[in-house]
Order: structure tokens, then sequence, then C-alpha cells
């Protein structure tokens, strides 16, 4: 989830915690798998985006005109694309319109990512093998300007320390930890 100046929350629900017994508790879905945005006012839920098949990893460009989602139905319809999308954010921060594929990692899949404060997407990636599980960075452009490499899929990150330039990653069993020259979005 994420939250926009305005106060909205932006949240995706792929519905893995109730999907199966290994993550959760398996249980009927409630709610379809989709993307939604809490109004701080009436505290009312809607729909933003219902196009992906398991919408997860969320986050706003830095200046908030561009909401990126993944989707990481791969992990349940074979041949899926292991892709970020991204959206343009609309009528004043309550809408997202022209979605469109961002990057597609081909090999790995995309889960959680951040973006730093000159709009390069962190995405964690996993389930591709060690020549592709890590942390990928893309260029505003969609351009892949660099990897870290890790010994296990990435399911998170999350800038973090005193200058947000430490970038913290979840493996399925380690947590590790870099400095960078990037600074996260510093996200309310």
């Amino acid at each position: 989830m994420v939250v926009h100046p305005d106060g909205s929350i932006w949240f995706t629900d792929p519905g893995y915690g109730i999907d199966v017994n290994y993550e959760g508790h398996r249980a009927k879905f409630e709610l379809p798998e989709r993307t939604y945005r809490l109004d701080p006012e009436t505290g009312q839920a809607t729909v933003v985006d219902d196009s992906l098949v398991k919408p997860n990893g969320i986050g706003f460009s830095p200046d908030y005109k561009k909401l990126y989602i993944a989707d990481t139905g791969a992990s349940h319809k074979r041949g899926h694309p292991r892709a970020i999308h991204v959206f343009d954010v609309a009528e004043g921060g309550k809408r997202l319109k022209n979605g469109r594929m961002f990057v597609d990692l081909v090999s790995a899949s995309p889960d959680g990512f951040r973006l730093d404060t000159d709009g390069n997407l962190w995405a964690a990636a996993g389930w591709g093998g060690p020549e592709h599980d890590g942390v990928h960075v893309f260029a505003p452009d969609g351009d892949k300007i660099g990897a870290i490499h890790t010994p296990e899929g990435i399911s998170n990150v999350v800038f973090g320390g005193l200058k947000r330039n430490r970038l913290f990653m979840t493996g399925a069993q380690s947590v590790y930890a870099v400095f960078t020259e990037a600074q996260g979005v510093p996200y309310l």
C-alpha cells in the first residue's frame, strides 16, 4: 500500500493470504483481486483498476502523477507476463487512466518495489533462478539500469535509514541490506 498526498490509501489485493494455506488460511474470496483506493474523508474503498490478474507491488512516482503496479499473475496463470504496469493518476488523484506495461521481467517474477527520488523503480524479483533473482532497477523510461543479485528470490524492498539510502530486501529466509547513492521516495 501507499499513501497519496491527499491522504487516500492505495492498495492491492492479490488474494494470496487466503488463496492457499501456505501464506495464510484458505478461504473464499470476499472481494475480487483488484487495486483499491480508500477515500480519506468517507472511508469508502473504490476499485481503481481491475485489469491485472494478481495486482501486488504498488508505488507512486516521486511527483505522484504515475502509479506502478506489479502483476504476479504468472503464479496462477501459465504464460502470463511477469510485468510491472504503469498508470497515469487522474482526476486530482482519484482515478487511473492509460494503463500500460512498464516492464516485463520475462524470467523472474516482480513482487514488491519502491521508487527513488529520481523516478527509478527498484523491483524485488524471484522465482527466476540465480541469474535473475534479486533486485532489478529500471529508469523512468523502462530501461534496465542495474541489478543486485542475491542467492535467493526477493519478495519486497524498502528504502530506510537516516538518508533513505539503505535498501532493505526480504528473501525467503534472509534479510539483506545495502547502502546506495539513491534515496527512496519519502512516502507519507
